[in-house]
């Protein structure tokens, strides 16, 4: 991988909201990571079985911005979990659609009962629409990602009561 591509790679990631990335090809794993919130580390590239002694290399890369995370408003942090919802969450980085097409009805609305065959949205990762089941049975009561939006790994997409 030269120079030129992982420029292309990081600017993918920069376009589309993307914190890490991971792509093997021909035996070649690359994972590349943007930095934490200001104070910690920087941004990684981390590049192993491409041909490099010692297994791999991480180095940091110049000139990222460091991507920060919403943090939770007090009332929400002090409110005692409700052990009646459940959180159907991420299982990947991607973005974030709640309809199959733009014309389409969305898989799922607030109210609707699901279980865990239900589809309930796609998750779209490098050009793949990954359908997410519910993978339990309940209520949808919150939807808690944006349209077209990006989404993290493990992030909450739906609060369901079960």
């Amino acid at each position: 991988m030269d120079q030129r591509e992982l420029k292309k790679l990081v600017q993918l990631m920069n376009d589309n909201g993307l914190i890490e990335l991971e792509i093997e090809r021909e035996g070649e794993r690359l994972h590349l990571r943007k930095a934490e919130p200001p104070g910690t580390t920087p941004p990684l590239v981390h590049m192993s079985g491409m041909g490099m002694a010692g297994g791999g290399v991480a180095m940091p890369m110049a000139g990222q911005m460091p991507v920060t995370m919403p943090q939770p408003d007090a009332a929400e942090a002090e409110a005692a979990p409700d052990p009646s919802l459940k959180e159907i969450r991420s299982p990947m980085v991607g973005t974030f659609y709640r309809r199959p097409s733009p014309d389409s009805d969305a898989y799922v609305e607030i109210g609707a009962n699901v279980d865990d065959e239900t589809i309930v949205c796609i998750v779209e990762a490098m050009k793949v629409n990954n359908e997410i089941k519910a993978e339990l049975d309940g209520e949808i009561v919150e939807i808690l990602a944006e349209d077209g939006h990006p989404v993290e790994f493990d992030q909450p997409l739906f609060r369901v009561r079960v």
